[in-house]
């Protein structure tokens, strides 16, 4: 499938840390973008840590990305002092103007005032740097602290910028992440859902709405129908089996697929379930798998590459993510590609992809009973039905979650 798309330019991307091992979207847009014919230059504040460094693509993109701040506080300390001294470089209006946008990223207390500061020496580096590459835009993923570099540095280059906005994050803390301020002084913000632009016109001023339009994540393409001969799904494999993949964190709730499969157990039904990814909870995980006599039942099995993954994906009978909080998870997008159902909440975008009865289930957040309840019904559903399950998904991704379609709605909206 391919699209037309605006005149292609050089323009730079920015995010506060890439390339990470779920940053896929993000890499994907990129790369739709170049298939396009536009230069894209990668910009992050901080590396990523080695554990994400799972593939050939990632350690690729992380040896062209520049970094803003150096590793170590000796580092960091020289990288500030550069950007200070880089500031006094540009125009005495722009500086005028960056310092006026600084202060209104602050926020009350002593680091409040201090981490503007920061985001201006910061900005004054990228700012340089986007000068020397030619590029004509500044375009920043997720609206937390890079957003305020990306506005800082595009008022110093006096280039536009623009946002997509994921959640759930930015929708913690709005007001101290100053989500109005970025909005307003966007050229345009990408929204990844309608939720997610929903959000998003809480906060921003009214005048401001016409600004927010959706922009949806996308997979990869090798995820997606390439035309002739016919598409075939890998096979359901013969015993249930389960996996779940993100970050090991309190949002992503994988405490409560724990206790539902230990309430199964009790019923006498196992599951096999993988793990996929790692992160601040899991050592709680773990010892909860523990006390559970879940651990010949439970793989966690860390960070892996985009191959294993969807080895993962494949190797299942359904993906299971019982989040808290979220945007729209692309591994929700992938399974579906890969002809599997998904087992979800009704939280945020994920009802906007995932269709009781049609493509998946949707549970409570915060629910073992009713998790438990719907991983019954699917022991219980027959293989036939589970696999039109997952020709339904992948036919909703294919429409609505396509690379190349995405890419050229952002690079009209970058060229209008």
């Amino acid at each position: 499938m391919t699209a037309p798309s605006a005149s292609p330019q050089t323009i730079a991307y920015l995010t506060s840390v890439y390339p990470r091992a779920s940053d896929s979207f993000i890499r994907g847009e990129i790369r739709a973008l170049r298939q396009l014919g536009w230069t894209v230059h990668t910009h992050a504040v901080r590396r990523p840590g080695p554990d994400q460094l799972v593939s050939d693509d990632i350690r690729q993109e992380h040896a062209a990305t520049f970094y803003l701040l150096a590793d170590g506080l000796m580092g960091q300390v020289v990288s500030l002092l550069a950007g200070w001294a880089a500031l006094f470089l540009h125009h005495p209006a722009r500086i005028l103007r960056a310092k006026r946008l600084a202060w209104r990223c602050g926020w009350p207390g002593l680091k409040g005032h201090l981490w503007p500061l920061a985001y201006l020496a910061q900005a004054a580096l990228l700012s340089r740097r986007l000068q020397r590459q030619g590029a004509v835009h500044l375009h920043n993923h997720i609206g937390e602290n890079s957003a305020a570099v990306a506005m800082l540095a595009a008022t110093l280059a006096n280039i536009p910028y623009s946002l997509t906005i994921h959640g759930p994050y930015e929708f913690d803390a709005p007001a101290r992440l100053a989500l109005r301020a970025k909005i307003q002084h966007a050229k345009f913000v990408a929204a990844i859902s309608d939720f997610t632009r929903a959000q998003l016109c809480r906060w921003a001023r009214p005048e401001d709405w016409s600004k927010i339009q959706v922009v949806h994540c996308a997979v990869a393409l090798e995820f997606l129908d390439q035309g002739q001969p016919p598409r075939q799904f890998a096979a359901l494999p013969a015993d249930p089996a389960l996996v779940c993949v993100g970050r090991l964190c309190p949002e992503k709730g994988q405490l409560v697929l724990i206790q539902a499969l230990a309430q199964l157990l009790k019923q006498g039904a196992r599951i096999p379930l993988t793990l996929v990814g790692d992160g601040p909870s899991r050592p709680d995980i773990e010892a909860a798998i523990a006390r559970a006599g879940l651990t010949s039942q439970v793989k966690v099995v860390g960070w892996c590459a985009a191959a294993q993954v969807r080895q993962y994906l494949e190797q299942s009978t359904a993906l299971v993510l019982p989040s808290f909080a979220e945007g729209l998870p692309v591994v929700i997008m992938e399974a579906l590609a890969l002809g599997r159902p998904v087992i979800s909440t009704y939280i945020a975008a994920i009802p906007e992809l995932v269709i009781p009865g049609e493509n998946g289930w949707l549970v409570p957040a915060g629910s073992p009973e009713k998790l438990a309840a719907t991983l019954t019904e699917l022991l219980h559903t027959p293989r036939p039905q589970l696999a039109a399950m997952g020709q339904a998904g992948a036919a909703r991704v294919q429409t609505r979650h396509h690379p190349i379609t995405e890419a050229t709605k952002l690079a009209q909206s970058i060229t209008q």
